[in-house]
């Protein structure tokens, strides 16, 4: 009897893993996502669209492609980029580098970027008042034959509070998360730093549904 409730807890855990893999957005085939950008006064002032391919399952994991495009508010094509996304045991790890502000994403758009896979993770269980792991990046660029650098730290993530979020796209639970970003872009040795504080909303097995800061903030408004 007890070794039949310890498989089924096992087969329980598994399946959970499995479903909060499952329903996250940036893991589902041809599933495209549109956010919103918003200014610091509230204003819609743009949208990034994500489209994810070539998802892939082994085992308890799970990874996938996603392309994004940022358009501006005339709903002009202003950059590209690709990242990597993956779900390890019910563990959301998201490539870093969709986390760079709108501007640095705007102005590395059309230079050679290179930077390894670097995740920022959200836990499979996660509570009010945890504090959840840091993330660092460095990317090589050569803008035009200026070579440049970009380090980027995302310290501080607290887990604040478990908030309702609702936007056109649907509601969701989620754990508020704020956190401390710093970037320092180097040209030619000189570098320029950057600070600013951000705040994350967070459904689990679903992803990352809102962001706010200092220079505005983004959220999901169509899934399709």
């Amino acid at each position: 009897m007890k070794l039949s409730l310890f498989l089924s807890l096992i087969l329980l855990s598994q399946l959970a893993w499995s479903q909060d893999c499952k329903n996250y957005f940036f893991l589902q085939e041809n599933k495209t996502v549109e956010m919103t950008i918003y200014n610091k006064k509230g204003d819609a002032n743009g949208k990034q669209i994500y489209k994810v391919s070539d998802v892939k399952n082994n085992g308890a994991q799970t990874t996938a492609s996603v392309s994004s495009e940022m358009f501006n508010k005339n709903d002009k094509s202003i950059a590209k980029g690709n990242s990597q996304i993956s779900c390890n045991g019910g563990v959301m790890m998201i490539d870093m580098k969709m986390m760079l502000p709108q501007q640095q994403s705007e102005q590395f758009s059309k230079a050679d970027a290179k930077a390894q896979n670097v995740y920022i993770e959200y836990p499979a269980t996660i509570n009010v008042g945890d504090n959840l792991k840091d993330g660092i990046m460095d990317m090589e660029i050569d803008n035009s034959g200026m070579k440049q650098t970009l380090h980027m730290e995302v310290t501080n993530r607290k887990v604040e509070a478990k908030e309702s979020v609702t936007t056109t796209a649907g509601t969701w639970e989620c754990y508020k998360i704020s956190y401390k970003s710093k970037l320092n872009i180097k040209t030619m040795g000189i570098g320029v730093p950057m600070s600013f504080d951000g705040i994350e909303w967070y459904a689990p097995g679903f992803g990352v549904v809102k962001t706010e800061s200092k220079n505005g903030g983004t959220a999901i408004t169509a899934i399709k």
